[in-house]
């Protein structure tokens, strides 16, 4: 099901889902993200890659200040701010895409919404800090809804993450967040086993089927490095773009992704063979 969505900020900025498969490129301004800790976590570095995703053809940059690979360590809401302070400033300005903050605490998406941030990315559905639904609602952005959940216990994983979903939706509307501004993310990597991310993979047809937006982000994700044979995070972008592909022919709207450039090219002729465009 191919979807329609238009939005438009005050600082002039838009984001247009047509027929195109989007772009969300990942900037972890963070010292400890398993595939790129460390690289782009001051000010200056972080808004040369957010404009060299740009060029390559991000429509979306997705900004994290906090780790959540497997194994993390927490931080807390004062250091997460601290280092928002830090980078979003420099990201906002040298991104002529909207940028998303990749937060589940309300009072971090509070602040980065105030300073410029235009959409949410929850990992935790909207569920972690209950405080967020609200704080979205009130700045009216586009939300993502992330599949999420502490631990690997399903019956129907997809039945099990429909219900999530749309208990995730009746929070959200409930709060004041507009039907149009509700995306959702399967949460590949989340609460999940490995076997158990390749049947989502397999089943993305059966959450893209309903009027919401669907955001696949499995980019250099663990499952991906073992059907390669271990490798490492940094060689996995290949695999990526076969996950993508995958998620592309059932319906999905947006890839996040760390490689921006070969996924650009590779969704321009996905897109061109499966969608017309």
């Amino acid at each position: 099901m191919l979807k329609r969505r238009s939005y438009q900020w005050s600082d002039g900025k838009k984001l247009e889902l047509n027929n195109r498969t989007l772009i969300m490129g990942i900037l972890n301004g963070t010292p400890d993200s398993f595939s790129d800790g460390g690289q782009y976590n001051t000010p200056e570095t972080a808004a040369a890659q957010a404009k060299a995703m740009v060029a390559a053809g991000a429509d979306v940059i997705d900004l994290g200040v906090e780790s959540t690979r497997p194994g993390h360590v927490q931080i807390s809401v004062a250091e997460e701010i601290d280092r928002l302070k830090l980078l979003l400033g420099p990201v906002v300005d040298a991104s002529a895409v909207p940028v998303s903050i990749d937060t589940y605490r309300a009072e971090s998406a509070d602040y980065a919404l105030s300073h410029g941030a235009h959409i949410l990315n929850d990992i935790w559905g909207l569920r972690y800090d209950r405080d967020i639904a609200a704080v979205a609602a009130k700045h009216n952005v586009p939300v993502i809804i992330m599949h999420n959940q502490n631990n690997t216990e399903y019956g129907d994983i997809i039945e099990d993450m429909k219900a999530f979903f749309f208990t995730s939706v009746d929070l959200a509307l409930k709060e004041g967040i507009k039907p149009q501004n509700i995306w959702f993310d399967p949460g590949i990597g989340f609460g999940k086993t490995g076997e158990q991310n390749i049947e989502v993979m397999q089943r993305l047809g059966e959450i893209t089927a309903y009027e919401f937006p669907v955001l696949l982000a499995a980019s250099r994700k663990r499952f991906i490095g073992s059907i390669l044979n271990d490798c490492a995070p940094d060689e996995r972008d290949e695999g990526t773009v076969a996950a993508c592909i995958t998620g592309v022919i059932q319906g999905v709207d947006m890839v996040r992704v760390h490689n921006v450039d070969m996924h650009k090219k590779a969704l321009a002729v996905a897109d061109a063979l499966l969608r017309g465009v």
